[in-house]
């Protein structure tokens, strides 16, 4: 594996960095259509740590509660501001949309709003629907490193613009009773995206989310996760902590709200991982070749 230097950036296509080293840009599409497995923590978490670890990151946020928004103190109020949804239906510019600098210098963001409640409904009838995301993406992909796309928890057409907009996927898996139930479903629906609509889409990674290693449930439930996707389990997990639930309700990122808490280290730790290409087996070009063959069939 070829570590390009700080701040060790491995991803599909190249473009110079200003510090010298290789600049790649990588779409990560983070979902589960299970409601409360830590999507929008994790999107909000995450991007924080890549941005704190010096690569350009954008979070989009697709979910019309958006969470993910107002967990990095973005207001749903500002009307006059143009938001994912402009850009998806009304086809704003992505650039224009983005709000720069959110929380620290190289976090950025595109913005939900409740108009987006409709948009499952609004899209139905739009040409090439499927597409409509990653069409937008094209023109900013090359501004960023990373890009994380917050998913809403269902299996409806924003998670599927966002799935094909997507170099890959994160999946967010809650430590709980019936924590692997209804994957197969998402699995399903990523097989049927790489069949017809983006062929290059692989499995990023699966986290462990609310992890508390003194229960015997959530072990439990971490040696099936293991057993089920085996070295694309990340050796990471999200622990159930205070701090990390509290930040959102102070629209701060927990690296800003408490940067020793546990739940800060994990997700530093998190992004360490990610950003090294970690787990899954890595071709000499630097692009995971995971797919799902022998996953969940």
């Amino acid at each position: 594996m070829l570590l390009l230097g700080p701040p060790f950036i491995l991803g599909l296509t190249s473009k110079v960095h200003p510090n010298g080293f290789f600049r790649m840009s990588r779409v990560i599409a983070i979902a589960n259509q299970k409601g409360g497995v830590g999507k929008t923590t994790t999107a909000i978490n995450l991007g924080a740590a890549i941005a704190v670890a010096e690569a350009r990151t954008l979070v989009v946020d697709l979910d019309p509660q958006g969470n993910a928004s107002s967990g990095l103190g973005l207001s749903q109020g500002d009307d006059d501001r143009l938001t994912i949804y402009d850009v998806l239906l009304s086809g704003a510019d992505a650039k224009a949309a983005v709000r720069t600098s959110i929380q620290f210098p190289l976090l950025d963001v595109l913005a939900s709003t409740r108009d987006l409640v409709g948009a499952e409904i609004e899209l139905v009838g739009a040409l090439s629907r499927e597409t409509i995301l990653r069409r937008a993406l094209e023109s900013i992909r090359s501004d960023y490193d990373f890009i994380l796309l917050d998913c809403p928890p269902s299996l409806g057409l924003l998670t599927l613009n966002a799935l094909t907009a997507s170099n890959s996927l994160l999946i967010p898996i809650q430590c709980e009773f019936y924590a692997l139930e209804g994957l197969s479903q998402l699995l399903n629906t990523v097989r049927l995206v790489q069949r017809s609509l983006n062929p290059h889409l692989e499995i990023e990674g699966v986290l462990l989310t609310m992890f508390d290693g003194r229960l015997n449930l959530a072990r439990q439930v971490a040696a099936e996760a293991r057993e089920y996707f085996g070295d694309r389990v990340y050796k990471t997990a999200i622990p159930r902590n205070v701090r990390l639930a509290e930040a959102p309700s102070f629209g701060q990122p927990i690296l800003r709200y408490d940067v020793l808490s546990i739940g800060a280290q994990s997700y530093l730790a998190l992004a360490r991982e990610l950003m090294a290409g970690r787990g899954p087996e890595t071709r000499d070009d630097g692009a995971s070749s995971l797919h799902l063959e022998g996953i969940g069939e």
